[in-house]
């Protein structure tokens, strides 16, 4: 299939299996006009894809996650188990720090409501 039947039936955008391409997540074949053309299997691996960046992964991580698929063992299986705990917890610290952050704004915010408030009074 081309890359506009598959972004449909995949509901992905063309520029989006473009850079998945790019990114040797995905692999097409090329007729003699230069079109790409993708297998049926393509669909899933597209979909696979699409949960992984929707968890918060990385191209590059997920490049390193789709040997687990491509060739199943437990060696492979491991590794990726492992990974998806790395990322977990990076994702984890994130969030700590942009609850931090937000501590630190709402503590901004309610001086800052006290200051206008002292001024507002002082009229």
């Amino acid at each position: 299939m081309r890359i506009g039947e598959l972004a449909a039936r995949a509901g992905v955008s063309v520029r989006s299996l473009r850079y998945y391409e790019e990114q040797g997540l995905i692999t097409s074949t090329r007729s003699a006009g230069g079109q790409r053309h993708y297998a049926d299997g393509d669909i899933e691996r597209v979909a696979f894809i699409q949960r992984l960046y929707a968890a918060g992964l990385s191209s590059r991580t997920i490049a390193e996650l789709l040997p687990c698929v491509e060739s199943p063992s437990e060696q492979n299986s491991a590794e990726a188990f492992e990974r998806l705990v790395r990322e977990r917890d990076r994702i984890s610290r994130h969030v700590e720090e942009l609850v931090t952050a937000r501590d630190a704004l709402d503590r901004l915010i309610d001086a800052n409501r006290a200051h206008h408030g002292r001024l507002a009074a002082a009229r």
